[in-house]
């Protein structure tokens, strides 16, 4: 996509004209479109991945929650290990009750089979349906393949500079969930 396609309300003149959040002082044009493009190209995959996250909702008839859960599962399966219904309240950061509503509406529209735990006799394990297992592979496991390819193309050299990237950006913007604006920035 050329980079006058690209999404714009990303760009630092539409976002922050004023520069009340970021001082651009001694930062040449270039390097100011340059970062305007990163944001740019960010902005647009975001769009493509909620684009492809709501097609394979749809077609697999599952809400977000429910392909949080199915992944989970899933990339459990290919470690080896089993998920119990507190692992999947834990990492959805939803109650237990909320979970065992969502199992049993999985369960019924045939995603997943509750089995039992292969250590605790008290506990039971929750496993993707092979049906909804090649569904998910299908409808975003090709997606993922994509990234997998996109990533590859690049040296080991252009590599360790996204990693670096997307880790920087990744805890800037999580050390900024917590800190409210100050009083300058308003």
């Amino acid at each position: 996509m050329a980079a006058k396609d690209l999404p714009t309300m990303y760009g630092l003149s539409e976002s922050d004209p004023e520069q009340k959040l970021i001082n651009r002082a001694g930062m040449s044009a270039s390097d100011l479109e340059q970062i305007d493009r990163i944001m740019a190209e960010m902005g647009r995959m975001r769009q493509i991945e909620r684009r492809i996250m709501r097609s394979s909702q749809e077609f697999m008839k599952l809400n977000e929650t429910d392909m949080r859960a199915i992944r989970k599962i899933i990339s459990a399966k290919h470690a080896g290990r089993s998920v119990t219904p507190g692992e999947l309240s834990q990492h959805l950061g939803i109650s237990s009750a909320s979970v065992t509503k969502m199992i049993d509406r999985l369960e019924a529209h045939g995603h997943v089979l509750r089995t039992k735990h292969p250590t605790d006799r008290r506990s039971q394990c929750v496993e993707v349906t092979e049906e909804t297992h090649l569904a998910a592979r299908d409808q975003v496991g090709r997606h993922h393949a994509k990234r997998f390819e996109a990533a590859s193309r690049l040296s080991s050299e252009e590599r360790d500079v996204v990693i670096k990237f997307l880790a920087g950006t990744s805890d800037a913007m999580e050390s900024s969930l917590g800190s409210p604006l100050d009083d300058d920035a308003r």
